[in-house]
């Protein structure tokens, strides 16, 4: 007895549960919106659904994008059918939005998705500022490693400054490789 008044107190209901359960729905995109959803998920690290969620589960906007894509001609494209993973609520909202406004679900969707464009024009701009950063990386471990190998010549491995130098060296690898490693993440991003 004593569960269920904390249940309810909670303000959680079991249709509010049911609503963030993830069902598989497939939806019929070209091609550029698919790998637009996938490359922004990798770039930002993460789980389409969770994008998708975000990018539909506000009815109010839905709806402003459903009067929208109403209104304007749409080219015919290639379309390829994508299953994808979203919660129940989302796909609801996506559904009623499509009905109201009397357009297929697929553009609603699309146009949803074709709202991250401008996210991925600033991961673009920020991969090529990252690009010059990690040059000048580079050329700071080189200027260091210069040091650290003229500190052995003057004072020898055992003096503290090459100790502390060789230490600087290391850390300065390693947050090269930790760079190159973002720099390889967003080539995809790149390619786009």
């Amino acid at each position: 007895m004593e569960k269920k008044n904390i249940f309810k107190e909670s303000g959680i209901s079991l249709d509010q549960l049911r609503s963030k359960q993830s069902v598989r729905t497939t939806f019929k995109l070209p091609e550029e919106v698919i790998n637009l959803l996938s490359v922004i998920a990798g770039q930002l690290g993460i789980k389409q659904k969770s994008l998708l969620d975000q990018l539909t589960e506000d009815v109010v906007i839905l709806n402003q994008i459903a009067l929208t894509a109403r209104k304007t001609q749409q080219k015919t494209v290639v379309r390829q059918q994508k299953t994808f993973v979203m919660s129940k609520s989302s796909l609801q909202a996506i559904n009623e939005a499509a009905k109201r406004q009397n357009i297929p679900r697929d553009l609603l969707l699309e146009i949803s998705i074709r709202r991250l464009l401008p996210v991925i024009d600033e991961e673009q701009e920020k991969h090529q500022r990252r690009k010059k950063v990690i040059t000048e990386m580079h050329i700071h471990l080189k200027r260091l490693e210069d040091l650290r190998n003229n500190t052995d010549l003057l004072l020898g491995e055992s003096d503290d400054f090459y100790i502390m130098l060789n230490s600087q060296v290391q850390l300065a690898r390693k947050n090269l490789r930790y760079a190159q490693a973002v720099i390889d993440k967003g080539q995809a991003i790149e390619e786009w």
